[in-house]
């Protein structure tokens, strides 16, 4: 490999979630918010958006070009994917998506390629490796604190603390073990898949953060860091060494 090509921006596959004009039914689009392009871009990557509905053998081919892969936030998992009964507050199932995803975060083990999983992402990397979840945190979680601040307040709101183990690739990301963190969801890890360790945690003992063992970078978080790159300072941090892994991982 020449020196300019290891020194080339890694290219960051990034999934999308599926988008219905409102004004338009006819307009369907795949998209994906700019909060997460710009994150990548200001970390020195480059954003590759990944459209649903590939082949197995065409998402494989994707994924072997990308350098890194982002799996972004967005509806819920249908629980048949984590052997749950149907429950009537899980909602923007979208079947295509969990397939396709659940696909790309297994491969991304696999391989060890880099992976950032946020949000629903966090989920759908447990869910992929065998692990549950809570398909409503505040109908099943009684003592849990408020995690659904969508539509509340403003998306880079400081919803909660979380503790984070100061021996993780995470801390070292963030270069902290304990900072504030918005909270959207209403879903969350419930039983933890073998092969992830838990390495943050808000007040109510959720998993808010996770990392793949034995992998040189694959981190889930439950909370949308791309919402708070500008006012929480070590939150760039998370996304500098995901692109720099995608850099350095590089065959």
């Amino acid at each position: 490999m020449s020196a300019s090509t290891h020194s080339a921006k890694p290219i960051i596959g990034c999934t999308v979630y599926r988008h219905q004009d409102k004004a338009d039914g006819a307009l369907a689009m795949m998209a994906l918010t700019t909060a997460y392009i710009q994150a990548i871009e200001q970390a020195g990557g480059i954003p590759l958006l990944i459209p649903l509905g590939l082949t197995t053998a065409d998402l494989q081919r994707v994924l072997g070009l990308v350098d890194g892969v982002l799996l972004p936030g967005g509806g819920d998992i249908h629980p048949s994917r984590y052997h749950a009964p149907a429950n009537p507050l899980i909602k923007s199932i979208d079947l295509e998506r969990d397939e396709l995803e659940i696909l790309a975060a297994q491969t991304a083990v696999t391989q060890q390629k880099p992976l950032l999983a946020i949000c629903r992402g966090h989920q759908v990397l447990n869910v992929a490796l065998g692990g549950t979840l809570w398909a409503d945190i505040a109908s099943q979680m009684p003592d849990g604190i408020e995690h659904d601040f969508n539509h509340k307040k403003p998306r880079n709101f400081p919803a909660h603390t979380v503790a984070i183990q100061p021996d993780s690739l995470l801390a070292a990301q963030l270069g902290t073990t304990e900072t504030a963190v918005n909270s959207l969801h209403h879903q969350g890890i419930r039983d933890l898949a073998p092969d992830l360790t838990a390495v943050a945690t808000s007040s109510d003992g959720l998993i808010e953060g996770v990392e793949v063992r034995g992998h040189p970078f694959a981190i889930g978080v439950q909370w949308h860091p791309e919402w708070l790159v500008a006012d929480n300072p070590v939150m760039p941090g998370l996304f500098r060494g995901f692109v720099t892994a995608a850099q350095n991982g590089r065959a």
